[in-house]
């Protein structure tokens, strides 16, 4: 099972998400979010993750230059594209760096195939990403190959991301407000509780590194 924690804004919160086994923290450039950072925020995170995990992206008000050129600057791992992205964008993007994910959600496109605008992987968030809403598990499994890359978010927490894997089965989970304390601040022992869980309700899953 593939764990990512995403929204991180300080160092601190980074390195407990990869010490408690994260294979991915994300940081988000979107001006509209409340757990946006500036590029020296973004940057003393990535550096103090390292090697240690997959480091993220996130960007929904970017063009596809633009983040690709920011991703560039800031040495992440993985650009995340989030929201109306056209496969021209992706095709933009995939020229700046290698590693670009499509994050989306069934109120934005339908088309849940797993690679078709040429991603890595798919996250499936809530209609309204960052605000915890969850959405119907039914409504998009049957949407979704057995064994396809694809990251379940939107409203998971230590609480009910066991069900959530049990629902879905997806090859990853992801988590932001579900581990706050308040909109933008982590909550170190949440994030502890939710890779612990996850971890334990997608045991049958193999680890299998996106690196």
């Amino acid at each position: 099972m593939y764990v990512k924690v995403c929204g991180l804004t300080t160092v601190d919160a980074a390195r407990v998400a990869v010490d408690a086994g994260a294979d991915a923290i994300g940081v988000v450039m979107n001006k509209t979010s409340p757990r946006a950072i500036d590029a020296a925020t973004a940057a003393a995170i990535i550096t103090a993750v390292g090697d240690d995990a997959d480091t993220v992206l996130v960007v929904n008000d970017k063009t596809a230059t633009e983040a690709a050129a920011l991703a560039g600057d800031l040495g992440v791992d993985v650009l995340q594209l989030h929201g109306r992205y056209s496969p021209d964008d992706f095709a933009t993007a995939l020229v700046g760096i290698p590693r670009v994910w499509r994050a989306t959600s069934l109120a934005h496109d339908p088309d849940l195939t797993v690679g078709a605008y040429g991603e890595e992987a798919l996250l499936l968030d809530a209609a309204v990403p960052g605000s915890g809403r969850r959405w119907d598990t039914d409504a998009v499994v049957s949407r979704l190959a057995p064994g396809d890359r694809w990251i379940l978010a939107g409203g998971l927490t230590p609480d009910n991301v066991g069900e959530a894997i049990a629902a879905a089965n997806p090859w990853g989970v992801d988590t932001s407000s579900g581990v706050e304390s308040a909109p933008g601040i982590k909550d170190h022992d949440a994030i502890r509780a939710f890779i612990g869980a996850a971890r334990a309700a997608g045991a049958s899953w193999p680890n299998e590194a996106l690196r």
